[in-house]
């Protein structure tokens, strides 16, 4: 396929037009959603910021921290489920939260 070719066919049509993505999903997200959830509970009304935007940047922070587990189908829901088995991928987890809860939820940034 020629040079030309590549560019006219990138002009027609975007990636996300042609393949469906709607099963592209990474299971990091729900495991670090649920261990902010766990953590959240240690603390008292009021102790760290939990509005909309330190919430969303403490989650954004861990899942920067954390190996990603990106999976198509249930095998790969199955084998991203596994991975919170894994001692070393559970602690990683843990850390990354802890450690954005620490530098975000105590020190806001508004």
């Amino acid at each position: 396929m020629s040079k030309n070719s590549i560019l006219r066919y990138r002009e027609k049509m975007a990636l996300s037009d042609k393949y469906d993505f709607e099963f592209l999903k990474n299971e990091a997200e729900t495991l670090i959603f649920k261990e902010l959830e766990r953590q959240f509970a240690f603390f008292e009304e009021g102790d760290l910021c939990l509005c909309n935007e330190c919430v969303v940047d403490m989650a954004a922070m861990a899942l920067n921290a954390v190996k990603p587990l990106y999976r198509v189908s249930l095998l790969g829901t199955l084998y991203a489920n596994s991975a919170m088995q894994d001692e070393e991928y559970a602690e990683n987890v843990r850390l990354a939260v802890s450690n954005a809860i620490e530098k975000v939820g105590f020190n806001p940034a508004h």
